[in-house]
């Protein structure tokens, strides 16, 4: 019996590092994602493309003549891991065009939860694995570089999505039968490998520990998920047999269509991310209608292009990403975001009000001096100029003096009202 989830090397041990890069130029690889294939199946663009709703597959596989991601398969071993392919995902926002995530594809042959922690740069954990020939600087030199930690919508550390299938020995995590429920320890190891930590790493509070294993994603009997802020976990709950075994379609799944709906959650939070950052700075400078208007076609934008809180028939993406989006506060914060925008387009709408009223109130007190001097002068027949020069005088000066009234003043403050609430508050 294996207890100790540190010390274990798994069946069947897939990885994939999502990485924040930004796109030098255009990538001369394979347009599509990665194509695993099994079998006679191969999950090229088209194959993935039936489980998405056409938005969505729009967004993750580009359309015809507008690719926005590419593959190369490539084969390096080092240290117990073997890439076998990397993949970029264009994921251009309204202020970065260039930006984009790459996807590295691991098989690992040793313990997994030391390489994870590695990765995670957790306290006392062994050299991080992305280095030498697995260091993304090398790998995607001249295509696109590594976006730091601090740079907008980087995350501090790479995003991890490990898959795990155990061996017989491997109790802790097997169920005793289809219907028998899992040993306490399964859920355990599955937190252990989405965060990337120990109990040493991270001291998990026995108070909050039930629902953070309440979090788990059910896929089967056979296996299940949980997404976590910086990685997700999918582990097996018997004894994987080998090829042939089902976990060969789980870990295809898991490395496509799964990963995908994880992606698509990337891309709405740094929608998001930049929606917020546009939202704070919409009283920066003048043109307060302008810069409302522009918030409120992104904001449409995004909704219509990469909103998606339902991606498929399949429920476990779907799933996958309404993890995703919770771990994130992605739907809450979209929610502030449309009511903060609702409120800074009433204003808007409000300032407009007032100057329309107060330009019509100019009229008023320049129209009814001048209209009645020119109608008293029509109904005397008085054609001379020199009363005409007169009449518009005085007309100016009744205006002058209506203009300092309470009236008047209300007026003028009206006009100045929405260029004033341009200025930064």
């Amino acid at each position: 019996m294996t207890d100790d989830p540190e010390t274990v090397t798994g069946a069947r041990q897939a990885l994939t590092v999502v990485l924040p890069v930004r796109l030098v130029r255009t990538p001369d690889w394979a347009e599509g994602p990665f194509p695993f294939e099994l079998g006679n199946r191969r999950t090229d663009a088209a194959t993935r493309a039936t489980y998405f709703a056409p938005a969505s597959a729009r967004v993750l596989y580009g359309s015809p003549g507008r690719p926005c991601r590419w593959y190369k398969q490539v084969s390096v071993d080092h240290g117990g891991l073997r890439l076998h392919g990397m993949e970029l995902l264009r994921t251009a926002t309204a202020r970065y065009e260039d930006h984009a995530l790459a996807v590295l594809h691991f098989t690992v042959a040793r313990p997994l939860l030391p390489l994870l922690r590695a990765i995670g740069r957790r306290p006392a954990a062994e050299p991080d694995p992305l280095m030498g020939p697995f260091a993304p600087e090398l790998l995607l030199a001249g295509i696109a570089e590594v976006r730091g930690g601090t740079d907008t919508f980087a995350i501090a550390r790479p995003y991890t999505i490990a898959f795990l299938t155990p061996r017989a020995q491997h109790t802790p995590v097997l169920r005793a039968d289809p219907l028998a429920g899992l040993p306490p320890a399964a859920d355990r190891w599955l937190w252990h490998l989405a965060s990337r930590s120990t109990m040493a790493d991270f001291p998990l509070a026995p108070e909050i520990a039930a629902d953070q294993f309440g979090q788990a994603i059910r896929i089967s009997a056979d296996w299940s998920a949980l997404v976590l802020r910086h990685g997700a976990a999918f582990l097996g709950h018997r004894a994987d047999r080998g090829d042939g075994d089902f976990y060969d379609f789980g870990a295809l799944h898991a490395r496509t269509i799964y990963l995908d709906a994880l992606l698509l959650g990337s891309l709405q939070r740094d929608h998001i991310d930049e929606l917020t950052d546009e939202l704070s700075e919409v009283f920066d400078g003048a043109r307060l209608a302008r810069r409302v208007a522009a918030l409120e076609r992104n904001i449409a934008h995004f909704r219509s292009t990469y909103w998606r809180q339902h991606l498929t028939a399949h429920g476990p993406a779907n799933e996958l990403l309404l993890a995703f989006q919770a771990q994130h506060r992605l739907p809450v914060r979209f929610a502030e975001i449309l009511a903060e925008a609702a409120d800074n387009s009433r204003l808007v709408q409000t300032q407009e009000s007032q100057q329309i009223s107060g330009a019509l109130g100019v009229l008023t007190i320049l129209g009814l001096p001048l209209g009645s001097a020119l109608g008293i002068l029509q109904v005397l027949g008085d054609e001379s100029l020199t009363h005409l020069l007169i009449a518009l005088g005085l007309s100016v000066a009744a205006t002058a003096a209506a203009l300092t009234t309470s009236y008047g003043r209300l007026v003028l403050s009206s006009l100045r009202g929405g260029a004033g609430h341009d200025r930064p508050l």
